[in-house]
């Protein structure tokens, strides 16, 4: 199959991140080993196996600043999470700060620390119903302080833990599993990670509204610009 022309939007992103040689959305962040616990959904099941049954794999998680600020002010902070399933294909699920109230959960909100809820902003599409997927502080796990800096010491010292949840667009979040953090990547590993939040979502879910395409384009942008790996799937386009 003939490969697709990049849009004006994945140009001019693909411009703007060989401008700032760094990524074009949240350049500023820390890449650490983990592990991803599914227990299941509570309640009626979405009909999304990866989140209704129990399951166990090793992870890769990114925290980031998304423009960044300077370090003392607020910024939409980014929880990315992928879980690796070989031989199958990874799962990338993506997160910015925001509110945990349905009418602020497509808002993304600035943030001091690496605390509060964390949602796909976006919502996703499984069957004829939309789903918000999130990370959600745990109160029993070390917290994550504020700041990069204060992230990686944070994981350091212990194994802290965030709980992955879902809700209707106006229901009430369900928490279905967690994110184990355990260890920090070097900066080598970070640079070179590439997101497809597109390509790599869940199988039985897809992204849903207008800005799907954007984000999409978007990405695939930034990815090229930075000569990151793309997924069969946002080859496609």
């Amino acid at each position: 199959m003939a490969a697709t022309s990049p849009s004006a939007v994945e140009r001019a992103a693909a411009a703007l991140a060989r401008l700032r040689h760094a990524r074009l959305l949240h350049p500023a962040g820390r890449t650490f080993a983990g592990e991803v616990r599914i227990w299941g959904t509570p309640g009626p099941p979405t009909g999304v196996p990866l989140l209704d049954l129990p399951g166990r794999w090793p992870a890769t998680i990114r925290l980031s600043k998304g423009v960044p600020t300077p370090r003392a002010w607020p910024d939409v902070l980014g929880v990315a999470v992928r879980l690796r399933r070989d031989p199958e294909p990874p799962v990338d699920l993506l997160f910015s700060s925001s509110g945990a109230a349905p009418v602020l959960r497509n808002l993304p909100l600035p943030r001091r620390r690496f605390t509060g809820t964390y949602t796909s902003i976006m919502p996703f599409r499984a069957g004829g119903r939309r789903l918000f997927l999130a990370v959600l502080a745990d109160p029993e796990s070390p917290d994550l302080g504020r700041g990069l800096a204060e992230a990686g010491a944070a994981v350091a010292a212990d194994e802290p833990r965030l709980v992955l949840a879902v809700a209707s667009a106006a229901g009430r979040w369900r928490p279905f599993g967690e994110v184990r953090l355990d260890g920090e990547r070097g900066a080598a590993e970070d640079a070179a990670l590439a997101f497809d939040p597109i390509g790599n979502v869940p199988p039985g879910l897809r992204l849903a509204g207008p800005l799907a395409r954007l984000r999409n384009d978007s990405y695939r942008g930034s990815r090229r610009a930075r000569g990151a790996t793309l997924s069969r799937a946002a080859r496609r386009g």
